[in-house]
């Protein structure tokens, strides 16, 4: 019984009417694990697990480095560990649907300033490493690796962008209706 109440600060469904568009919400307010996040169909879950996967190879390239304590090595390992960190948990939090259950907050907004922000952090860091590509197959790898996270997490960006302009929630259900515009509203009488 205890797990079946609902938190009354969180509704499940939420209507709002505004002239002749309805817009219903739909979300889920427990937290729950949801593998299907990271199924092969679904792109921005395959997106955060690449993200991780080249964070972390990138930053294993700086580290074993042979100029791992000059400036562009440390640069990339902030950008990667950091990278790597901030997509893990928002990995874990949208496993959990615990994204679902704050829905107020501008996830999507968040998200997208987020991988802008890396997208040309990562430009930064990769092209730096680059720049000691020549004497260091290393920094030349974590550049190769800087170089794709960049571009995973300027897709990210992308698919983060069109779904906040579209008004999407970040998880959860939003059903937007509009009504016919030669009907009258239902207070026009």
């Amino acid at each position: 019984m205890e797990g079946d109440m609902v938190d009354p600060g969180f509704p499940v469904s939420h209507t709002t009417t505004t002239g002749t568009t309805t817009t219903t919400m739909r979300v889920t307010s427990n937290i729950r694990f949801d593998p299907s996040y990271v199924n092969i169909r679904n792109i921005p879950g395959i997106l955060k697990c690449a993200q991780l996967v080249f964070n972390l190879i990138g930053y294993i390239c700086a580290a074993v480095s042979t100029y791992n304590t000059y400036s562009h090595a440390n640069w990339f390992s902030f950008v990667s560990m950091t990278g790597f960190w901030v997509t893990g948990i928002l990995l874990v939090l949208y496993l959990m649907h615990v994204l679902e259950r704050f829905y107020m907050v501008p996830w999507l907004m968040l998200e997208f300033g987020y991988c802008a922000l890396w997208t040309f952090f990562y430009l930064t860091a990769a092209s730096a490493c680059a720049s000691w590509g020549g004497v260091d197959a290393a920094a030349a790898a974590a550049a190769f690796f800087g170089y794709v996270a960049m571009i995973l997490y300027g897709i990210d960006a992308f698919f983060k962008f069109k779904a906040w302009r579209n008004g999407d929630l970040a998880q959860g259900e939003r059903q937007v209706q509009v009504a016919d515009p030669g009907m009258p509203s239902p207070g026009a009488y």
